[in-house]
């Protein structure tokens, strides 16, 4: 390998999709202050464990991805964009995408035994469901971006079968409704992006999706995921499980996210690539930096 294939090597990887990994966290973080679940969790295994489930999530997500970007190599060559990912434009081989795809897969479901079998079948669900989605699904409309956001909610169940804690239905309910809403604003990206007509030929699906069709139902799924978030914090199993009822003091920091999100994607054309914009976009950073820390002040003050 040589000096300047590193890059392309590690781009192949999609580092920056590993975000989405924060969610297997999720229950971890929660059940921290959860009076009846704390004691455990506040050893050090725990730690360990959730730790590998972010390990084995990075292994197998970019493995898949490399699956993808093997059987999508000709239309990636089309698109404006993906044309530039390490596979399309020939940074890297054929042989050498499969070979890493092999041994992502091989290191993430390894390292997958080493943790509840609860898990193991998460994760094994989770692999499923994107190989169906690489091989079929992603080619049907509304159809990808379901997938796509059962596949947060297998992240965040896989989480909490890693560490054997509970998981409060509504905040799996809320990881499903943010995850579709961020998916079908890259849809509307997409249909911008594509309106010379060649949509079928970069992703065969987007001819399902109306653009102003997609408006509406970005629209209803912002409200629904601010006010399934609302209830959650609001709950009397919430306020029960942790303690306070202060937990809706974050609501407007969940608004005030969407709120944002939604001027990227109408006003500046970023909807493409969420996983950026939440590396990229300053005020984004700073509302989830303050929601976090709101979070853990409600916590633990």
């Amino acid at each position: 390998m040589t000096v300047f294939a590193l890059p392309a090597w590690v781009r192949a990887l999609r580092p920056a999709q590993w975000m989405k990994n924060g969610f297997v966290v999720a229950a971890f973080f929660f059940a921290w202050r959860d009076p009846s679940q704390s004691a455990y969790v506040q050893s050090w295994w725990p730690m360990v464990s959730v730790a590998l489930a972010v390990f084995c999530f990075c292994c197998v997500s970019s493995a898949v991805y490399q699956l993808n970007d093997l059987r999508d190599i000709e239309a990636d060559r089309a698109h404006p964009v993906k044309r530039m990912r390490p596979l399309a434009s020939g940074a890297i081989s054929v042989s050498g995408a499969v070979a890493l795809a092999v041994g992502l897969m091989v290191a993430g479901l390894g390292a997958a035994v080493f943790l509840p079998k609860a898990f193991v079948w998460a994760v094994g669900a989770y692999v499923l469901m994107q190989m169906l989605y690489t091989l079929a699904l992603k080619r049907v409309a509304y159809v990808d971006v379901f997938v796509i956001a059962f596949g947060f909610v297998l992240r965040a169940v896989a989480g909490a079968a890693a560490v054997s804690v509970r998981i409060s239905p509504w905040l799996l309910l809320c990881t499903f409704l943010l995850a579709l809403f961020l998916a079908l604003c890259k849809r509307r990206h997409e249909k911008v992006l594509l309106e010379d007509g060649t949509e079928e030929q970069h992703r065969k699906a987007l001819t399902g999706y109306d653009r102003h069709l997609l408006d509406i139902q970005i629209g209803i799924l912002a409200s629904a995921t601010v006010v399934c978030y609302a209830i959650y914090t609001l709950a009397p199993e919430t306020v029960q499980r942790f303690g306070t009822d202060r937990l809706g003091l974050t609501i407007p920091f969940v608004l005030f996210g969407i709120f944002r999100y939604l001027t990227l994607v109408y006003r500046h054309d970023k909807g493409g690539r969420p996983e950026k914009v939440m590396l990229t976009d300053r005020t984004l950073i700073i509302t989830v930096l303050c929601w976090a820390m709101a979070v853990m002040a409600v916590f633990w003050i």
